[in-house]
């Protein structure tokens, strides 16, 4: 990657160690507290008082730490204060009274908001569960070998703890040949996750169904076409998806596409060359079918042995770096030599966020398939 390279994994390891230290920082931060209010107690007259810092560790502690180590650290601020008093007198006056009660009253507190947090944890843990099972019904992980071909999916949210959102894929082995989806719904959130759910379901149905490509996206269209009218709102009149389909019929080295205004596919040869698999007509997206009409051509490519069809979404083209300079993976993919489809697609996704600085700001689905 040469020096620009260098740059970008440089920052985001600085990125990332960031983070690290400060979660060390936190863990010790109870003690710290402790041990700065028995030095300032120290070095300052009896009228002053150090029950702010101890008062502090057991609420810093509260959201880092488990209840145990919450009601330990109070317990040590408890001792704290009553040894730093004791030095002027056994037995506590009314002031000395006052600032242990207080103690233990945070304490006590800091005990409760762990409760607090440790519950919106377990929730929190409960609601990625559901998630993974969602990515898993919605997105589930294709076969390695499909149909005699090798197959491998990655999906990459752009928001960290997201499994799930706008971008798909989906692989169907049927009577006319291997058929393949990639597509990204247009808009966030639970509307585009349940859009990715009726595009991929009317997919699998359409692709042992019907004949031809150019039939399967007529069904899309009008499943898509059927979701906005039940939705109703503005994405009865404004929502789409980008999507190209493919068809890759057993045995004779054939690529059939149809592509409804989505990022073309690449395919890499053996020999290192990369080309992109363009359209030779454009075709509006799925669900703008209102906008105008005319009947999908399926181009016809050749799909040699040894060659790997690359579908992805924008989300690989369009990454970013920190100087605004996209990501093109047919340049960076030219001259290497054919690798296994997994392998394909985990050294894209490392590439692309390390080529954004460790963050992407859209999600990425990446769809490979090599003819062996």
């Amino acid at each position: 990657m040469g020096r620009q390279g260098g740059r970008v994994v440089g920052r985001a390891e600085a990125e990332q160690r960031g983070p690290a230290s400060a979660r060390v920082l936190a863990r010790f931060l109870p003690a710290l507290l402790i041990c700065a209010g028995v030095c300032y107690d120290l070095l300052t007259p009896a009228a002053f008082t150090a029950v702010p810092f101890f008062t502090a560790a057991p609420l810093v502690a509260a959201p880092l730490s488990s209840l145990r180590t919450t009601l330990l650290t109070g317990l040590v601020a408890l001792l704290a204060t009553y040894a730093v008093h004791a030095r002027f007198a056994l037995l506590p006056d009314a002031d000395a009274v006052t600032e242990i009660l207080t103690v233990i009253t945070v304490s006590a507190l800091a005990a409760g908001i762990n409760r607090i947090v440790r519950l919106g944890d377990q929730r929190l843990a409960t609601a990625r569960e559901v998630a993974e099972a969602a990515q898993r019904a919605v997105l589930p992980e294709p076969a390695e070998r499909i149909g005699g071909f090798e197959i491998a999916a990655r999906y990459e949210a752009a928001q960290e703890g997201t499994f799930v959102g706008g971008d798909l894929y989906a692989v169907q082995d049927t009577p006319y040949g291997v058929r393949l989806v990639v597509g990204d719904v247009r808009g966030k959130g639970m509307g585009a996750v349940a859009a990715v759910a009726v595009v991929i379901g009317a997919f699998r149905e359409a692709a042992e169904q019907e004949a031809t490509l150019e039939a399967v996206a007529g069904r899309l269209e009008r499943a898509l076409a059927r979701e906005g009218v039940r939705r109703g709102g503005i994405d009865a009149q404004e929502g789409f998806t980008t999507a190209v389909l493919a068809e890759l019929p057993h045995g004779d080295g054939t690529l059939r596409l149809v592509n409804r205004g989505h990022p073309p596919p690449l395919l890499l040869h053996g020999d290192g060359e990369v080309r992109p698999v363009r359209a030779p007509e454009a075709a509006l997206p799925l669900g703008m079918g209102e906008l105008g009409t005319w009947p999908d051509r399926a181009a016809e490519h050749a799909f040699p042995s040894g060659a790997t069809l690359l579908l992805h979404t924008d989300g690989l083209s369009e990454a970013r770096d920190a100087h605004g300079r996209f990501y093109d993976p047919q340049r960076r993919l030219t001259g290497r030599t054919a690798t296994a489809p997994g392998a394909l697609v985990a050294r894209l996704a490392a590439e692309v966020r390390r080529h954004t600085g460790g963050g992407l700001t859209d999600d990425m689905a990446l769809l490979a398939v090599r003819r062996p």
